[in-house]
């Protein structure tokens, strides 16, 4: 009987020394989608910090469309005034917004750049030319870090629905993180008109 009586001790606490380890691994997996998250703001962060010396470099060579000047400057505002939390993180509809957010700063900044090539003496600005080049490379780093975080959210989402992890996550709370997704019409090429 004594035998017995240890030998369901020992089972229990191989359980639930295995749940704290599966509930560990969740952390862990959280913790990473949150830092990739915040990779993927850092880089919204660097354009937004990058925009205000485009549009004045862009202001003092040239005088040009106001209208698209001006989309920037409110594409910037509302981009820069849509924040999100470790728990939106959560909710697609929150992160749907963010991203509507950066894709009008985006589609502003595309303007913004046609507009630029009808200014053969902007073009010619090393400074123009500096802050065009790391425009240019902060949205390839944006995109990046959204695959980065969208790696991360899918092995996340993987781990917690997982048996018997699944168990665990339902017990402690683990949600499923959203991800990235493409704005509807994105598989259209844009349409550029040098009119």
């Amino acid at each position: 009987m004594k035998a017995k009586s240890i030998i369901i001790v020992a089972l229990l606490a191989m359980l639930v020394i295995y749940g704290i380890g599966v509930n560990n691994g969740f952390v862990t997996a959280e913790e990473a989608v949150e830092s990739a998250w915040a990779q993927v703001e850092n880089q919204y962060q660097r354009r937004a910090d990058l925009i205000p010396n485009l549009v004045n470099t862009v202001q003092g060579a040239a005088d040009f469309e106001q209208e698209t000047l001006q989309s920037v400057i409110e594409a910037r505002s509302r981009a820069t005034s849509i924040t999100l939390q470790a728990d939106d993180l959560n909710d697609p509809a929150k992160i749907q917004q963010f991203q509507a957010a950066q894709e009008q700063l985006s589609g502003a900044l595309s303007r913004l750049l046609v507009s630029v090539e009808r200014y053969p003496e902007l073009k010619a600005n090393a400074n123009f030319k500096d802050l065009q080049a790391q425009l240019e490379g902060t949205e390839n780093r944006i995109a990046t870090e959204r695959k980065r975080f969208n790696d991360t959210a899918r092995q996340y989402n993987t781990d917690i629905r997982k048996f018997p992890g699944s168990l665990i996550a339902s017990i402690t709370g683990f949600d499923r993180k959203a991800y990235f997704e493409a704005n509807e019409g994105a598989e259209q090429p844009p349409l550029v008109d040098f009119e």
